[in-house]
């Protein structure tokens, strides 16, 4: 954009917006896989403290904690996207989501165990772009888009769909059942 300034009679040079920040994400690690989730359903990032195991759980369950009094689920996410159970080391955290939940039901609050967390990084408006329908290491149903975030292409995840209320009820209901005909 050219700005004449009367007085002068001379042309200011383009001045250079800031690119529009559609969103912000939080890039996390599952052993050696590197994903992002929107920062806007995230409520905090703990230090692993003691999870208690449940029975018959699948193993992306891997128990629940104890966060001021209240008893929240917390999923391995890199077991449930299918890549590798996240291990327990000094780098490990649980992320605190918030995900909504059905027209009918209240949002939900979940611990999303990882190994690392790494940095929260701003996706300009033109940054996020469609996963490819294959060539992905997921289910690309579980993926919002590849975001570019400092020179690599990284995958933002879709938690309403990762996490979905009724998915997970529906796996967990059936690892119970064959865990129960198993013993």
């Amino acid at each position: 954009m050219q700005i004449q300034n009367p007085e002068t009679a001379y042309t200011l040079p383009p001045v250079d917006a800031a690119p529009a920040v559609a969103r912000q994400v939080l890039r996390l690690a599952m052993g050696e896989h590197r994903y992002a989730i929107g920062i806007d359903r995230v409520r905090e990032i703990l230090k692993v403290s003691q999870l208690t195991a449940l029975p018959l759980m699948p193993p992306f369950v891997r128990g629940v904690m104890n966060l001021r009094g209240a008893v929240v689920p917390v999923i391995d996410l890199g077991a449930r996207l299918g890549l590798c159970e996240a291990t327990l080391q000094r780098r490990s955290c649980v992320v605190i989501v918030e995900v909504i939940g059905h027209a009918d039901r209240a949002s939900q609050t979940l611990g999303l165990l990882v190994d690392a967390v790494h940095e929260v990084a701003d996706v300009p408006a033109a940054g996020l772009e469609l996963a490819p329908p294959l060539g992905t290491e997921i289910r690309v149903d579980f993926l919002e888009g590849m975001a570019r975030l400092r020179g690599e292409i990284v995958p933002v995840l879709a938690l309403e769909r990762v996490l979905d209320e009724d998915a997970l009820s529906h796996e967990i209901a059936s690892h119970a059942r064959i865990g129960r005909v198993l013993q």
